[in-house]
């Protein structure tokens, strides 16, 4: 048993906490989970056991408990996407996505190499205009024009996407095309098919018989805080990617049919505190062939996969604002809460009945910000809106879709990565330890598992710095040409 040991005289939580750490029997496990995390940071807490039987004599042929870990629990990364949030896991997550995109481009994981020669494009999908604002246009020989305030803004300048004139600025319709982004794309998709269809002289019902379409798109959020689409189209045969389009399915009628499908798209709504609205896609619609696999152009299968990877790790913050949702935990944003006596509905404590956990004016944002999430609370309590939850998603500026999604055949899916990733490490780890390899025919699995919590100690963060750093270090060091 390890000695008690005196630290009164260190005055720092986390060495102190680090220190006990270290004087642990088996320090050397809870370093090597904190290095198994790569620098995740707000890992998952597990307490819990699992048992491998063997079910034809009921024998235990290998047992784990958490009980034996040097702080009890197990830890394990918190997966999260948001490069804002956690850096390794959000590097995982784009190197999951770019497989994914690659392998819809390119072939492998799956899809067949003869992918490459379908037609594709890369269409970009943005909104209309709810106000003027402030940018950098251009001229047609790509230089820099002045903004409409007469100032040549440069890239960094804090004014890029904010409006000209705020007061007559449509926050209230710029949030909604935010809330309505995603039912934007899946009317798009069905407006897409008809066209398709049409331009090959066919029913939708016979051009289903002939040619599916497939995708893959990112969500990503404008200067001006709203968000547009990058996608990568493809035409495959009826059954999917292993099969081409029929040959006079081609790049120049798949581009003519997404700019009218994309014109097409329309969602009108009706409120009595804004009238009646008519959503749409902005005029700016850009679409552009991938090209051929080993092409020596800008647009490649790799570059196209590197890019739509990138944005698949930000999120709204990019435009500037929170990473986090506003809404009070506690009272889920109602402002009442159940009282622990009657449980009559009271004033919530935790936010003083706002139902917000931090107050909209107090909020480290710029002013067009802090007005777009002020408008996506107060539409949020309009009965009208109740459904769109705007309360909910104010730090998104209204946008409650999935960031990447993709149809069912463009290629293998997310699940399908993590869970190769996950045999490959239960291999590893079972060579490592010198174990036997079981039949799944003949043993089971079953484990009990409760959270436990999230985050680190003072000590174990400082633990998990260091991994940050070095594994920092090896991207820069790769990154420079090291071997």
């Amino acid at each position: 048993m390890t000695p008690l040991l005196d630290l009164r005289h260190i005055v720092s939580p986390a060495v102190r906490d680090l220190v006990e750490l270290v004087n642990l029997d088996n320090f050397d496990r809870l370093r090597e989970q904190i290095e198994r995390l790569g620098g995740c940071t707000e890992p998952v807490r597990l307490i819990g056991d699992t048992a491998t039987v063997d079910t034809a004599t009921g024998e235990v042929l290998r047992s784990y408990s958490t009980a034996d870990e040097p702080t009890g629990n197990l830890m394990t990364a918190c997966g999260n996407r948001r490069a804002s949030r956690c850096p390794s896991c959000s590097r995982l997550y784009a190197a999951d996505t770019y497989q994914l995109i690659r392998a819809g481009l390119s072939g492998g994981k799956s899809v067949p190499d003869t992918v490459r020669s379908h037609p594709r494009v890369f269409a970009t999908l943005t909104a209309p205009s709810f106000g003027p604002v402030h940018n950098r246009p251009t001229s047609a020989d790509g230089s820099v024009r002045p903004c409409r305030c007469g100032k040549l803004h440069e890239p960094t300048d804090a004014p890029l996407g904010t409006p000209l004139d705020p007061k007559s600025y449509d926050y209230a319709g710029a949030v909604l095309f935010n809330a309505h982004a995603s039912t934007l794309w899946a009317r798009f998709t069905i407006y897409l098919r008809r066209e398709i269809a049409a331009r090959l002289g066919l029913t939708q019902k016979a051009a289903r018989t002939v040619l599916r379409v497939s995708f893959a798109k990112v969500a990503e959020y404008q200067k001006r805080g709203l968000v547009h689409f990058h996608a990568v189209i493809r035409l495959d045969g009826p059954d999917g990617s292993a099969q081409p389009p029929p040959p006079y399915a081609t790049v120049s009628m798949l581009g003519d049919a997404i700019r009218a499908a994309t014109a097409r798209v329309r969602v009108t709504l009706v409120s009595d505190a804004i009238g009646e609205r008519e959503l749409a896609w902005g005029a700016q619609i850009d679409v552009r062939e991938i090209a051929a696999f080993g092409a020596d152009a800008e647009l490649t299968d790799q570059a196209v996969a590197a890019y739509v990877a990138k944005y698949a790790t930000k999120s709204a913050d990019a435009s500037g604002t929170l990473d986090r949702a506003l809404f009070c935990r506690p009272c889920q944003g109602r402002g009442m809460a159940p009282s622990a006596q009657t449980g009559a509905p009271v004033e919530c404590r935790t936010c003083s009945g706002t139902g917000q956990s931090r107050p909209l004016p107090r909020l480290a944002v710029e002013r067009h910000v802090r007005q777009m999430i002020r408008t996506c609370w107060d539409l949020g309590q309009r009965p009208e809106f109740a459904s769109l939850k705007l309360w909910k998603w104010a730090h998104m500026l209204g946008f409650r879709g999935h960031f990447s999604t993709k149809s069912r055949c463009y290629s293998v899916t997310l699940g399908t990565l993590r869970d190769a990733r996950r045999t490959w490490r239960t291999e590893q780890a079972r060579a490592h330890h010198g174990l036997p390899d079981l039949d799944p025919s003949t043993t089971l699995v079953v484990g009990h598992w409760t959270y436990h919590g999230s985050g680190y100690s003072h000590g174990e963060e400082l633990l998990a710095a260091t991994v940050r750093h070095s594994r920092e270090l090896e991207r820069q060091f790769t990154a420079e040409g090291g071997c």
